[in-house]
């Protein structure tokens, strides 16, 4: 499985940005694609994560209500749509996935710099 992630940019506090993640390859082996965060100076937190066939999601508590994780099962793309974007957002953001015969992501994309200026 290989993740392209693309759509990360400068932008204002409390503007919007929406991240994409292009999946290809064994596509039918995914069980779930997530997004994480690397702050500078800080350890790589999970953002969000969306199961690939049923489409359930999860969200980290500080993105509750503001980001929407989402996938386009036809162009095997997941987006995180992420609005009210504050200064402690920046970071760079990595999608990976999850195959269904792991508990880990084990396929990673190489990130998108989202930054946030006050």
């Amino acid at each position: 499985v290989q993740l392209q992630a693309s759509g990360g940019g400068l932008v204002q506090a409390g503007d919007s940005l929406r991240l994409s993640c292009a999946a290809s390859g064994r596509i039918f082996s995914i069980y779930g694609i997530a997004w994480f965060r690397q702050a500078p100076g800080k350890e790589r937190e999970f953002v969000s994560r969306i199961i690939w066939t049923g489409g359930s999601t999860y969200y980290t508590d500080s993105v509750k209500g503001r980001f929407t994780i989402s996938r386009d099962t036809a162009k095997n793309t997941v987006f995180l749509q992420m609005n009210s974007l504050k200064p402690e957002d920046t970071a760079v953001y990595y999608c990976a996935a999850q195959p269904v015969t792991d508990v880990a992501y084990n396929y990673w994309g190489q990130g998108t710099l989202v930054t946030v200026s006050s």
